[in-house]
């Protein structure tokens, strides 16, 4: 019997690190655009405007005071206490208003924050762009069928104005890591996704997903849990985590089939507090998601991390990820597969073991490593050293990256980089859009009890589709 190896054997070693970290890094380049918005406020600075300031508007308000580039001048709520709220808050101290049209009347307003209920995106976002503003719109983009068409022929005609969508994992440097990861073949074929969005509303209430009986505002108080103005777990939770396979592929699911049931909560709402869906994609890639109510555990990170997170599955290896909250930060780690077996006392086998030595199946997870622990040539020797010192420490798990910027913070950053430039956002008009789709087909699978295909939806509510007319691929 071999001899077990000692701990100093059993160490990844610097340079081992940095040859598995290859390839890892995070791109922020934005795509260009053939055209330059002016900025019409001094010091470049975007003039926005938050229609609804209720909790999302209030969680953009507390990051926009923390940020440079653009200026919060207006912002809109129908609730006196909301409005108040955010007018307060913000360090712009923007004036209020009751009516978001008022607002788009205003000539000095370069774009809008849209942070409303799902129902109501479609329509705002229809009157901004039709008032020239740039738009920054909560996901899910859209609510109904038809807006997903009446929206990409209405923002297809003015290619001048900036349509971003709050998807901000898009924006997170540990998932673009993990894309880069993908593209270099870190993980063999990516075959399946894995998404979970548990909460225990049980042991730890929601104001936002419990039933307010007595709210005066009634059934708006009360808007995600009514399917006539939400799209329920799918479109508050699931619809982040829907785009993520989408770009892990590389490819849009499809078919869709779900389970859904208020198997719990029967306080009145008409929005599943149970969800399970599986998309199928064209490779035969599958996306596995889970929305329950009734308990937060992750099994994923060790169980160091409640509620969220992707586990991302190939030939090759694991991803598991989340984007995290304001505290716990985005966190990215990864296992290698086992290697393949092959006849002893080969090159390859010895190749085989050396990698097995870094990370196999059952051993101690790996960090994704971004772009600042990359070694380059223009590097000093002491800050080779010191990047060396750190990944060995992230290999123990002695410390984790962090990102150098909260996700929800370069999202903003990039959309008024955007304003200013043309550039196209990364999580666009057709990224939203297909996001939405994978949401209105999601929960129109568990009403109907059936698998929806994803061309079915180019012929709901569309109005230019003629009977009989080929769905339009990707």
């Amino acid at each position: 019997m071999a001899e077990p190896k000692n701990s100093e054997q059993q160490d990844m070693t610097r340079r081992d690190a940095a040859k598995l970290a290859a390839g890892a890094t995070a791109a922020a380049a934005i795509v260009g655009a053939p055209w330059i918005q002016r900025v019409k406020a001094a010091n470049n600075q975007v003039q926005m405007a938050i229609i609804g300031t209720g909790g999302r508007g209030q969680y953009h308000i507390e990051h926009l005071n923390g940020l440079d580039g653009g200026r919060l001048v207006a912002a809109v709520d129908i609730y006196q206490a909301n409005l108040d709220k955010g007018t307060n808050s913000s360090k712009d101290k923007p004036k209020g208003y009751k009516d978001y049209r008022e607002v788009l009347n205003r000539n000095d307003i370069d774009a809008v924050l849209i942070a409303t209920p799902l129902s109501t995106h479609f329509p705002i976002t229809k009157d901004a762009l039709l008032a020239g503003k740039h738009v920054f719109c909560e996901k899910s983009l859209v609510h109904k069928p038809e807006e997903i068409h009446m929206l990409r022929k209405m923002a297809n005609e003015r290619p001048k104005q900036v349509l971003q969508v709050g998807l901000q994992r898009r924006y997170s440097r540990f998932y673009q890591a993990a894309r880069q990861m993908v593209d270099k073949g870190l993980l063999g074929d990516v075959t399946n996704v894995y998404a979970q969005w548990h909460r225990n509303l049980i042991n730890v209430p929601s104001a936002t997903w419990t039933m307010k009986k007595n709210d005066p505002r009634g059934e708006e108080a009360n808007w995600r849990l009514l399917s006539k103005y939400s799209g329920g777990l799918v479109a508050e939770l699931g619809s982040h985590q829907m785009d993520i396979a989408d770009w892990m592929f590389g490819s849009h699911f499809d078919s869709v089939t779900g389970v859904g049931g208020i198997d719990y909560f029967k306080d009145g709402r008409d929005v599943f507090d149970s969800v399970q869906l599986i998309f199928r994609y064209p490779k035969g890639q599958r996306l596995m998601a889970s929305y329950i109510s009734t308990n937060q555990h992750l099994p994923l990170f060790g169980g160091s991390r409640p509620q969220f997170g992707e586990m991302i599955m190939g030939t090759e290896g694991t991803i598991h990820i989340t984007v995290g909250t304001d505290n716990p930060p985005a966190l990215g780690i990864w296992y290698r597969e086992p290697p393949k077996k092959t006849p002893t006392g080969t090159k390859a086998a010895v190749a085989s073991a050396s990698l097995a030595s870094l990370g196999s199946a059952g051993s101690k997870a790996l960090p994704i490593l971004l772009s600042r622990d990359e070694v380059s040539d223009q590097d000093s020797f002491m800050q080779k050293e010191l990047k060396f010192a750190r990944r060995w420490l992230y290999s123990k798990g002695v410390m984790l990256p962090e990102e150098d910027r909260n996700p929800v913070d370069q999202q903003m950053i990039e959309f008024w980089d955007c304003v200013r430039t043309g550039a196209r956002p990364k999580a666009d008009l057709e990224i939203g859009l297909s996001d939405s789709a994978a949401v209105i087909l999601s929960n129109l699978s568990m009403k109907d009890e059936r698998k929806y295909y994803r061309k079915e939806i180019d012929t709901m509510g569309n109005q230019d589709a003629k009977p009989g007319t080929p769905a339009k691929k990707g």
